[in-house]
């Protein structure tokens, strides 16, 4: 932390205690507010916060990511292919975000040309995004925030009355395939209960807006889960989780990207295996402890026969996290300490005689990473005064990477500090401000990209760690069903870790991790939202602009980074006349992104003589759900969407942008996929 952060800091402190204070002397000191033990008071970027319930997903009928996030504002997802999905959050990419399921890391990336982050909606309770860097426990590497995902427990689903219960679902979508469930639960003792799904899902090839099959899109995808535990009586609850996620199919080369006329589909397996154990205690005396212990693999293997044969991709990581939430005289005080242990692995799997013609080293199959990351953490929530809460708290994060393979690594440390306030001024009405440092050392790699040629590094000796300052202030009003709010940001990376397109000289390897310079994204957000009686209505328009080195960023040259997407806004009406019925309409609109610069780096290494610029076209999409209980029970309920009403032809912004606009024959495959047309879904659950 820089002495002019520090003054900042203190500053902005005190700017904003002197405003409370003169506030409060206006209108006379109350007392200290009390607090909910299960109150969760977050002021730093608070504004920019989403969370999504079990109803906000179920009433959108989610089968992927791109469905769950479609009207969370500062988030995109481009791919259109399940297992291909990248999530964007205000530009970044989701390598830069700490997403969790259960409290468990989703980290590291399989191969750069598909997502790294897998989950079944079906089982999902709540969704939390954090946008932006935010408080000190958001987790390790938070540069661009957080998301956590939380599964059901086991006594969740249980009817009033009952000990055990079951579920069963069927779908069907038109473009193209279909989905079935099954998901049981029972109480084995007071609130303990066992959960057990499985849900499969079979695609077939879907078509896009005009009618075209995009070959290589089918995929077949499996889910086992199993939950056990619940509360355990005085004050304990513990919960133990198995989750097991299969997908393939016959991809290309590249999945992000479509299939050109005349090109091979390849094999392409991916598993998720995720086992979790959660354990809290509330002692009652304003102390409350939670630990969560994680273990997850995730493998990948593609098929190039024409090549090298069977090549495959290993992560596996384990860890930790313990934290204890104080709460006394007005303070709300978690500590805590983490530790996460990583390892990648990537091998040719066929036989040597295929691929030692295309490895740099014949003799060397198999390539290796390590990581080790610690930190330690502490977030303070205090009630100064009724109007006003503050928030103030420091990370300390150690990196450790050891390159297995070719026996070298690096290792960095560093401290990160947040202050916020949030002070309300008049009932319903607030304001907030925040500020929030994040820091990401080196970790561990792309396991498509680990293999090197002999004396060549991947590792710049000069190679720094990132750090990122993010600044938001906003104002809300809640009251009387109308809500509102408006809120401003600005994120700041320096010394951006990134491997840039095209190997330099040596010694650089042709993967080259360096510091690039500097990332900008700022923006702000509006919503408003107006609910009375069963109908409510609500909208968001969102801007940010991400740039690095000045440079507009864009999801093929910056992969691994961020893309860049246009100005967007949607509005969304939902009619629920009763319990039973159900009814909402979305419709989302992206403006036009044009003149993004792309190819510069291509320019830099003399490949082509200057930088090319490509567009983004706009477009509206909207999306039509209903959900019917036609018993006036949970016994039987039927669901219908229709996703893209009016069979929009168009690639998500958040996806690769369209380079074979450019007429340049080297480029014409770089292009995202194309989004799914008119795609009617049909379903019905039985409950017991």
């Amino acid at each position: 932390m820089t002495l002019q952060t520090a003054r900042a800091v203190l500053l902005f402190s005190t700017a904003i205690f002197a405003m409370s204070s003169h506030a409060c002397a206006q209108e006379g000191s109350g007392p200290v507010a009390s607090q909910d033990d299960d109150e969760v008071i977050v002021v730093v970027g608070a504004l920019t916060d989403v969370a999504l319930d079990r109803k906000d997903i179920q009433a959108s009928q989610a089968n992927d990511l791109s469905d769950l996030f479609r009207n969370v504002p500062s988030v995109a997802v481009g791919g259109s292919l399940g297992i291909a999905q990248k999530i964007y959050v205000r530009g970044l990419e989701d390598s830069l975000l700490n997403v969790t399921i259960d409290g468990a890391p989703q980290h590291g990336t399989l191969f750069h040309h598909v997502g790294r982050v897998s989950i079944e909606p079906e089982l999902l309770k709540t969704v939390e995004v954090q946008a932006g860097a935010g408080e000190a426990t958001a987790g390790f590497g938070a540069i661009g925030g957080a998301i956590r995902f939380v599964t059901v427990d086991p006594t969740d689903l249980l009817r009033d009355g009952r000990d055990f219960g079951a579920i069963a679902k069927g779908g069907w979508f038109s473009n193209d395939g279909y989905k079935l469930s099954g998901t049981a639960y029972a109480r084995l003792t007071g609130d303990i209960g066992v959960l057990a799904s499985f849900v499969h899902v079979d695609r077939d090839d879907f078509r896009d807006g005009n009618g075209v099959t995009l070959r290589g899109t089918g995929a077949t995808q499996q889910l086992g889960f199993v939950k056990f535990g619940g509360e355990l009586g005085g004050g304990h609850r513990f919960t133990l989780s198995y989750e097991q996620r299969d997908e393939e199919g016959e991809f290309g080369q590249r999945p992000n990207w479509p299939v050109l006329a005349g090109d091979r589909l390849f094999p392409v397996e991916g598993k998720r295996k995720t086992a979790i154990a959660n354990y809290g205690l509330k002692t009652g005396a304003g102390i409350d402890l939670e630990t969560t212990g994680y273990w997850t693999r995730s493998d990948f293997t593609q098929d190039r026969y024409d090549r090298w044969g069977l090549y495959g991709a290993e992560i596996e990581s384990w860890g930790f996290d313990a934290r204890a939430r104080i709460r006394t005289g007005g303070h709300d005080v978690t500590v805590g300490a983490e530790h996460r242990s990583d390892r990648v692995m990537s091998q040719y799997l066929a036989n040597a005689a295929a691929w030692q013609p295309w490895a740099w080293d014949p003799n060397i199959g198999r390539f290796e990473e390590r990581g080790s990351l610690m930190g330690v953490y502490i977030q303070d929530r205090w009630r100064v005064i009724e109007p006003l809460l503050l928030s103030f708290g420091a990370r300390y994060d150690a990196y450790d990477l050891d390159q297995v393979t070719y026996r070298t690594g690096i290792d960095s440390d560093g401290v990160s500090i947040n202050g916020g306030a949030t002070l309300d001024v008049a009932p319903g009405l607030s304001l907030n401000a925040g500020y929030a440092e994040a820091f990401r050392g080196k970790e561990i790699g792309d396991a498509f990209v680990l293999e090197q040629r002999p004396g060549r590094i991947s590792l710049s000796p000069t190679l720094r760690p990132e750090r990122v300052e993010n600044i938001e202030g906003g104002v809300k009003y809640n009251r009387d069903g109308i809500f509102a709010s408006v809120v401003y940001y600005h994120t700041r990376i320096r010394d951006v870790v990134l491997d840039q397109l095209g190997s330099g000289p040596a010694p650089q390897s042709s993967t080259y991790y360096e510091n690039v310079g500097t990332f900008n994204a700022e923006g702000f957000e509006l919503r408003a939202g107006y609910r009375m009686g069963p109908f409510s209505i609500d909208g968001y328009f969102n801007h940010y602009d991400s740039r690095l080195n000045g440079r507009m960023i864009e999801g093929y040259e910056q992969i691994a980074l961020g893309n860049s997407v246009g100005d967007n806004w949607a509005v969304s009406a939902v009619y629920e006349p009763s319990s039973s019925l159900s009814l909402r309409a979305t419709f989302t609109r992206y403006e036009d992104l044009n003149n993004v610069e792309v190819l510069f780096r291509e320019q830099q290494l003399g490949w082509i003589a200057d930088t090319q610029f490509i567009d983004k076209p706009g477009y509206s999409v909207v999306d039509l759900y209903g959900t019917w209980r036609p018993f006036g029970t949970e016994t039987v309920e039927l669901q219908a969407a229709v996703y893209n009403l009016f069979d929009k032809q168009y690639r998500a912004h958040a996806s690769v942008g369209d380079y074979s606009q450019l007429g340049l024959p080297d480029y014409a495959i770089v292009q995202g996929l194309p989004e799914p047309g008119r795609n009617i879904r049909l379903g019905i659950s039985f409950r017991y």
